[in-house]
């Protein structure tokens, strides 16, 4: 085949990981195109099977046993054909580039992205909105103004006798209506339950500190939101209730 003596030819650079258009010269060695092509597609030299694609589909190895003397012009280059690279290491040892979980990403410091002056968060404060309106309840506000209206709507006071969970084997009295501190998170009133039967989770008291009763009836206490509270005519369960007459 007669070498090429035209100028540097448009080719697209195609890889499992990339796509680009470049300017190739005829007058480029295998060895020195292979070079070049690994900034582009992330595959070493060595690691690179070159394919000159045509628009006739037909395909083309771009292969020379001395790569270093072969030049370009060789090949059947033609203006925006394909020459697609394929990375023949061991999948194991290649880089993923489409995996945008590896890249490094780069956080604001809170403290920062407060002083910014072109952010959203600068944009609701300058007109006031959300947690920036001074007129607006806080969503702690608006959370115990909700355990408030619940525990006046189910009429939950201490002394009435309740079922909790909509369980009636978890039937029992009300003893206690208040914060709880010991509750990670637990802002807001709770409901104590002392329970009929032995199925709760502690004994009235939590973190040390007690609430009602006394050490020594374990599973007998139950604290829950007002939400899980059924108050009504709950009588203490009798098993022998549902017995036969022998």
């Amino acid at each position: 085949m007669n070498m090429q003596t035209a100028g540097d030819i448009p080719l697209s650079i195609t890889s499992d990981n990339s796509s680009s258009e470049r300017r190739i010269s005829p007058s480029w060695t295998l060895g020195q195109l292979k070079a070049k092509l690994e900034p582009i597609t992330g595959i070493p030299p060595l690691s690179q099977k070159l394919t000159l694609r045509l628009r006739a589909q037909q395909s083309v190895p771009l292969e020379a046993a001395d790569e270093e003397n072969t030049q370009l012009g060789s090949f059947p280059l033609a203006p925006y054909a394909e020459i697609h690279v394929t990375d023949i290491r061991p999948p194991g040892m290649r880089q993923n580039f489409t995996d945008v979980s590896l890249v490094p990403k780069y956080e604001m410091p809170p403290s920062e992205y407060e002083q910014k002056t072109d952010s959203v968060l600068a944009w609701k404060k300058a007109k006031k909105l959300g947690r920036f309106d001074p007129h607006a309840p806080s969503i702690e506000q608006a959370k115990l103004q909700a355990l408030e209206t619940e525990i006046k709507d189910r009429g939950i006071e201490v002394g009435k006798r309740c079922r909790v969970g909509g369980e009636d084997a978890k039937r029992g009295e009300v003893v206690y209506v208040g914060e709880v501190e010991e509750i990670p998170g637990g802002a807001g009133k709770w409901i104590g339950v002392r329970l009929d039967e032995p199925v709760g989770r502690n004994d009235g008291s939590i973190g040390g500190k007690r609430y009602w009763g006394k050490e020594g009836d374990p599973k007998f206490g139950v604290f829950v939101r007002p939400e899980r509270v059924e108050t009504g005519d709950f009588p203490a369960l009798d098993d022998l209730d549902d017995m036969e007459e022998i």
